[in-house]
């Protein structure tokens, strides 16, 4: 069985994959365990279900996720991006690191469903699987100016 540390470089890995070949951005563990809970924030979450259940999740700032979007519509620095154009971006951070995550278990889990990404946007946003759930947080530094937490959420059947 894959333990909490193993899930913990799955989704450090599959994350590192994303932004350095996609977004164009550097990544690197961090020990700061959460973003800024008091400013406005966004949180793209992504379901699964299969042999194993559960939601990834990425909590980071409206910068960061203005400065992904740009990065991924190859924009420049101080462009404007819309609301839509941020919210859009940081919901395919979330499909495309799952996406990662996926091909990584598959060996152990050859039956993963994924849904289609959502994303919220305000203050104090957390996601919760329930009673029986494991989770796995990854706090991560990108570009060595914003924070962002990915987070796994799973049961095991």
């Amino acid at each position: 069985m894959i333990e909490q540390k193993t899930y913990h470089e799955i989704v450090l890995d599959a994350a590192k994959e994303v932004f350095e070949t996609m977004i164009f951005m550097e990544i690197e563990p961090s020990a700061q365990a959460s973003i800024d809970e008091s400013a406005l924030s966004l949180l793209g979450t992504i379901t699964f279900k299969g042999d194993i259940e559960g939601c990834m999740g990425i909590n980071l700032s409206w910068p960061c996720g203005q400065t992904i979007a740009r990065n991924m519509l190859a924009l420049e620095p101080d462009a404007e991006v819309s609301q839509q154009e941020v919210c859009d971006a940081v919901g395919e951070v979330a499909n495309m690191v799952m996406g990662s995550i996926k091909s990584r278990l598959q060996d152990m889990y050859p039956d993963i469903a994924v849904s289609i990404p959502t994303v919220v946007t305000g203050r104090e946003l957390n996601s919760n699987l329930g009673e029986g759930a494991e989770k796995v947080a990854v706090p991560v530094c990108l570009n060595e100016e914003f924070t962002a937490v990915f987070i796994l959420l799973y049961r095991r059947k």
